[in-house]
């Protein structure tokens, strides 16, 4: 069985997904990674955008020497995966995403980034901001914010997974979203499952868009199912 391969969202780290592990099956060989700039990361000035993220990602498989793999990647993983794939679908047998956001815009970008502002978010909830320092240290969190912003800005002048593109992935995908998710709608992930030659769409009841606030059981058993055909 292919490994599966399990990718972090925006400002996030592969840490984040300790209460998945012991959830899933012993037989499955689970690996993580950290995006660059994230979880500590070396931040490159030069590559913090999707496209090199997706070539970070196929470089790591290459250096790992993982010919193949299942992915499950979370809001901004998801999307890393799926651009990944575009370029190289032989590496990936199946890709599972959660609340990751297919419908950019410019509005869009400029709505999410309003959430960025380091200063505002130290003031305002400060605890979150010390996670985001201990999560990305040494590196600096407000660094890894202003990038993130600066990358959906991009994705909302040229979103890269337009319908068109993913009409033409044939790899096996399930989309998947919170229903009481505020950043990703029902709506915009099931447009998205519906160009998708080898779709499936699952919608994860009670949930938000926090990995935080994940029901990790559930999680664990939409994973299990549909990678179990791999």
């Amino acid at each position: 069985m292919e490994p599966l391969l399990l990718l972090h969202g925006a400002l996030g780290a592969k840490d984040q997904f300790g209460p998945l592990l012991p959830l899933l099956s012993d037989n499955l060989p689970v690996l993580s990674v950290n995006l660059p700039g994230h979880g500590g990361a070396p931040c490159p000035t030069d590559t913090f955008h999707i496209e090199g993220f997706a070539d970070f990602l196929l470089n790591w498989l290459e250096e790992q020497r993982l010919d193949r793999v299942q992915v499950f990647g979370y809001s901004l993983g998801g999307y890393v995966a799926l651009q990944a794939a575009r370029q190289q679908p032989q590496r990936f047998s199946r890709i599972f995403t959660l609340a990751t956001k297919f419908d950019w815009s410019p509005e869009v970008a400029r709505k999410e980034t309003q959430k960025l502002d380091p200063q505002v978010l130290a003031a305002k909830v400060p605890a979150y901001a010390q996670v985001l320092q201990a999560r990305h240290a040494p590196q600096d969190w407000q660094e890894v914010l202003y990038r993130t912003a600066h990358l959906m800005h991009q994705l909302g002048q040229k979103p890269l997974l337009s319908p068109h593109e993913l009409s033409r992935l044939e790899v096996p995908v399930r989309i998947a979203v919170g229903d009481k998710d505020q950043m990703v709608s029902v709506e915009e992930s099931l447009a998205a499952y519906r160009q998708l030659p080898n779709g499936q769409f699952h919608v994860l009841p009670n949930t938000k868009h926090p990995l935080e606030a994940v029901d990790w059981p559930q999680l664990a058993h939409a994973l299990q199912h549909f990678f179990s055909y791999a």
